[in-house]
């Protein structure tokens, strides 16, 4: 079983930036792909950002390409979440997630995180 647990979130303005951190509990980390999810108030939890187990395959959103970056330190079972020029469409609470297979799909992912929220003002 892997436990997971965000940090990092905040208050920022548009056009700035914020690092989320996710660490995990758990031996196997290292054998999970993980991503990053967001929920809006009133939408549906979307996916964000993706990374394979080693590092070498990640996969994102369109609505983030160009600015944010996933990585992952193994060694530390720590996954991240760099995001530059915000905007206010960014607002969410940012939830990492662990899957064995992967995927845009929240239904794919076994284990999350309770969440942090990020929060990007004009």
């Amino acid at each position: 079983q892997v436990q997971l647990v965000e940090s990092g979130g905040g208050l920022v303005q548009a056009g700035g930036s914020l690092r989320l951190s996710c660490s995990a509990s758990g031996r196997t980390f290292s054998t999970y792909s993980m991503g990053w999810f967001r929920q809006a108030p009133g939408k549906d939890r979307e996916f964000v950002a993706e990374i394979s187990w080693n590092g070498g395959r990640t996969d994102y959103a369109d609505s983030v390409k160009g600015r944010f970056t996933i990585s992952r330190d193994n060694a530390k079972n720590t996954v991240y979440l760099q995001m530059n020029s915000l905007k206010r469409e960014d607002t969410a609470v940012y939830y990492c997630a662990a899957s064995l297979v992967g995927g845009v799909g929240p239904h794919g992912y076994d284990y999350w995180g309770q969440g942090t929220q990020v929060t990007v003002s004009s």
